[in-house]
């Protein structure tokens, strides 16, 4: 079967220990990047078929991969939602913008 996509580290292990030969490459840089954004879509995709805690842990993992390859700091991360959410406010009223 032909998959060419992103798998987490340890997934050709699991194919090899199930009798299978997974055939893989090391991304260099430029593919990484695409095929982490191509991974976020994906899992996102998941979640919203199956709204699960371990599709929603998958959605997190990938963030985390972005995370790092980025060289984002965690906590630029949490203070840039946090700006964001005192201008503009976060989700939780549940607001539904009809019409502008």
């Amino acid at each position: 079967m032909k998959y060419n996509k992103l798998v987490r580290d340890k997934i050709p292990k699991y194919i090899k220990n199930k009798s299978g030969k997974p055939v893989t490459h090391i991304a260099g840089d430029a593919e990484y990047w695409e095929r982490l954004k191509e991974k976020l879509l994906e899992e996102a995709t998941e979640f919203n078929k199956e709204e699960s805690i371990e599709e929603l842990a998958d959605i997190l993992e990938v963030i985390d991969a972005i995370s790092d390859y980025k060289k984002f700091n965690k906590r630029e991360i949490e203070n840039a939602k946090s700006k964001k959410a005192e201008e503009k406010g976060k989700f939780e009223k549940r607001i539904i913008l009809d019409e502008s």
